[in-house]
C-alpha cells in the first residue's frame, strides 16, 4: 500500500473557542486514536487534499512534532454549506495487529458479455476488507474476462491471500446487463 507523510502538530487547547481559531487560520483539527492514548493534533488544511481528493487509499505517516505514527482514515467531516474539511480522525495501526478498511475495486479483462452486446455494471466501488497492513493491496483486482451476459460476480466468490472480506457474500460487485440491442439479437438466435 502506498504512503503519504503529514506533517503535524500537537493542540493544547481543546475547547470550541481555540478550535474555531485553529480553523480561521487554515487549519483542521484532528484525533489520533487507537494508541495508548487519544492524541489531539491539527495540519494545514492543504496537508490533506493529496489525502482526500483521490479514489486511492494510503497508509497515512503521522508526524506530530517530530514522533512519528502510521495511520489510516477512519471518520473526515465536511462543513455542510462550503464543503470544507472541519475534522479527521484517524486510528493507529500496527504491523501485527488486524485492521478493517475499504479498497478499491479495480476491474480486470475484457468481459465475454461486453463483446457479446451488453453493458458492464461495477456495482461496488469499495470493498470493506480485514486484513494486515502489510498484506493490503492497493486495489481489489477483480478478472471479469469470464463473464458473460445477464451474469455477475458476488463477493463470495472473490478469494483474496491474507484477506477477509467483510461484505455480504451475496452481494454483487460487478455484472453484464442485458441492453436492448443484446436482448433483440437473443430473440433473433
Amino acid at each position: 500500500m502506498q504512503t503519504i507523510e503529514i506533517k503535524a502538530a500537537k493542540r493544547e487547547n481543546l475547547g470550541k473557542a481555540a478550535t474555531r481559531e485553529l480553523r480561521k487560520s487554515g487549519k483542521v483539527p484532528s484525533v489520533l486514536y487507537g494508541g495508548k492514548e487519544n492524541i489531539h493534533f491539527s495540519a494545514e488544511d492543504n496537508e490533506y487534499r493529496k489525502l482526500l481528493y483521490t479514489p486511492n487509499v494510503y497508509i497515512v505517516n503521522l508526524n506530530i512534532d517530530g514522533t512519528n505514527y502510521s495511520a489510516i482514515i477512519k471518520d473526515k467531516q465536511f462543513h455542510p454549506v462550503s464543503g470544507d474539511l472541519i475534522h479527521i480522525d484517524f486510528l493507529q495501526v500496527f504491523e501485527d495487529k488486524p485492521v478493517i478498511i475499504e479498497l478499491p475495486v479495480k476491474l480486470v479483462g475484457l468481459a465475454e458479455g461486453v463483446k457479446a452486446g451488453g453493458k458492464l455494471s461495477l456495482e461496488q466501488r469499495k470493498l470493506k476488507v480485514k486484513g494486515l497492513i502489510k498484506n493490503l493491496p492497493d486495489a481489489l483486482e477483480v478478472d471479469i474476462t469470464n463473464l458473460g451476459l445477464g451474469k455477475g460476480i458476488q463477493v463470495g466468490e472473490l478469494n483474496y491471500e491474507g484477506l477477509e472480506l467483510l461484505n455480504a457474500k451475496n452481494s454483487v460487485v460487478a455484472a453484464v446487463k442485458l441492453t436492448r440491442a443484446a436482448r433483440a439479437a437473443q430473440q433473433k438466435d
